[in-house]
């Protein structure tokens, strides 16, 4: 399997969920399941059966997570030196040169990307736009409702 870029933040999160899976989540389910087998006939036990459903979800989240930072290719965007290039990692301010409207994003990885924080996937359309341009560049993005263009204000590496 190939290597995917994750950055040194995202990276600890899923250490972070890895560790909580381990320690908690699976003590807990295998105390659930125990409490279950307790109270006798498994066919009819609604409870058990929650609970090994609960058990291979588990298993499953540890698995993926095991395999995702077994492929991570970890990336501090602090230690990156691109010349004020737009890469993987990077935050860059944007203006939406129709509307006016400034944002700011951080380009990471798939499963580190969440909206709400202004990180952006890096396979998502703006920032494949993005990469591997300078502050004062035109980014063209292909989008549903047509292309916009963005300019490039700010590249920085934090």
């Amino acid at each position: 399997m190939s290597k995917v870029p994750l950055t040194k933040e995202g990276a600890e999160k899923l250490r972070q969920e890895l560790h909580r899976l381990k320690t908690v989540d699976r003590p807990n389910v295998v105390a659930a399941i125990a409490e279950a087998r307790a109270h006798g006939d498994l066919s009819e036990n609604a409870e058990y059966a929650a609970a090994r459903e609960r058990q291979s979800f588990i298993e499953g989240r540890i698995q993926e997570v095991e395999g995702k930072l077994g492929n991570a290719q970890i990336i501090d965007p602090k230690l990156l030196d691109a010349d004020g290039r737009c890469v993987f990692g990077a935050t860059v301010d944007l203006e939406d040169l129709e509307s006016g409207d400034r944002v700011t994003y951080q380009i990471v990885g798939e499963d580190e990307a969440d909206l709400k924080s202004n990180k952006i996937s890096i396979s998502s359309p703006i920032a494949r736009a993005l990469i591997g341009k300078y502050a004062g560049d035109i980014a063209e993005v292909k989008a549903p409702g047509g292309v916009r263009e963005y300019e490039l204000h700010d590249v920085k590496y934090v």
